[in-house]
């Protein structure tokens, strides 16, 4: 059975791998997560009544407390996806991000490093260290700009997207000095069930529903590419088996919309789904101060996770949005209309593949 080691698995992107390999793998996974304010257990409901799932609340710049860890478990592989995430957050606070994005990868790589040197025959030649990150590392485009690819140069914009390229410059230099085995993914922005409500698609929904302004950054223009989170994980799967050591992989969902199109794409859902009295969703819409140093576009070329490992995205943006919205519809329904709702039923709205 392979042992595979995700750190941050109780948060968005994290709980749905998880859940995909539940379903899908015969894998024991070990979720390291130091549960912060993003981690949401409600989101690993099934995979914690398995015994092939196991979680270590471990903070992952703890090194003594990640080398027990692996001297516990033992693992095949480590998917690292444990970072803190939220732009806003690295400019107002730009420590923490510091800390567990850089610090936190370094201590990561140097522990995976001697726990892999220490392995032999099959199960050191199968050893992955997979290192998941974002396309904000590449900074923003001009609007006939192409689209990020690998070889794009680095121009991080804010602290969020520096402590990402710092962390991907640690994962490339350990696999050149050291030769540990390490694969690396940039994706775009993701979205989709359980994803935390600071973030802008669930930030729309819940403040609609709620009746409150919808604040859109400056003109409300900046371009992002969007990737339904089931296709992410798929991605990472594909990526981690079958991706050659030392390559680095973008994952993108062919999505790419303003931020304002987003925003009133959700108030027609839920102006279907849920019609308010009160008129349209978008008179919520309120323009506000742009974010310090925004990017203004992001837009990933997909050419070679797909012709070197077959991947595709199965949702546009529309499907994967209609089940997001689907979904959040129905578990605000449920926290107001009964709040000691037991929290498996709220899990159960959604099966593995995210359909409500």
């Amino acid at each position: 059975m392979t042992t595979l080691f995700i750190t941050g698995g109780a948060g968005f992107i994290g709980s749905a791998v998880v859940r995909f390999l539940m379903t899908h793998t015969d894998w024991q996974i070990i979720n390291i997560d130091k549960l912060t304010y993003a981690a949401n257990l409600d989101a690993l409901e099934g995979a914690a009544a398995s015994k092939r799932y196991h979680l270590a609340q471990v903070d992952i710049c703890d090194g003594a407390a990640i080398e027990q860890v692996f001297h516990q478990y033992q693992p095949d592989a480590v998917m690292h996806l444990a970072a803190e995430s939220h732009v806003d957050r690295s400019i107002s606070g730009p420590a923490t991000f510091i800390e567990t994005n850089i610090v936190g990868t370094y201590t990561l790589l140097e522990t995976a490093r001697h726990y892999w040197i220490s392995l032999s025959g099959q199960k050191r030649e199968k050893f992955r260290f997979h290192h998941v990150s974002t396309d904000e590392v590449y900074g923003d485009l001009a609007p006939n700009d192409p689209a990020f690819s690998e070889t794009t140069p680095y121009s991080p914009s804010s602290p969020y997207s520096a402590s990402k390229a710092s962390s991907d410059h640690l994962v490339r230099a350990w696999h050149r000095t050291y030769r540990l085995p390490v694969v690396i993914t940039n994706c775009s922005n993701n979205y989709g069930p359980w994803q935390h409500e600071e973030k802008l698609i669930p930030l729309m929904i819940n403040r609609a529903l709620a009746g409150e302004d919808l604040p859109v950054y400056g003109n409300g223009q900046q371009r992002r590419d969007w990737l339904y989170v089931e296709d992410h994980a798929h991605a990472l799967y594909q990526t981690l088996t079958q991706g050659s050591i030392g390559q680095t992989y973008n994952i993108g969902g062919s999505n790419e919309y303003s931020n304002i199109e987003v925003v009133k794409k959700v108030c027609a859902l839920l102006d279907e789904l849920v019609p308010s009295a009160q008129g349209t969703y978008t008179e919520q819409i309120t323009f506000v101060k742009d974010r310090p140093g925004h990017d203004q576009r992001y837009a990933i070329n997909n050419n070679k996770i797909t012709q070197e490992l077959g991947w595709l995205p199965k949702e546009t943006f529309d499907s994967g949005l209609r089940k997001t919205v689907h979904w959040a519809v129905r578990l605000h329904s449920l926290k107001h209309d009964n709040e000691t709702q037991p929290r498996v039923e709220m899990a159960l709205i959604t099966n593995h593949k995210g359909h409500p």
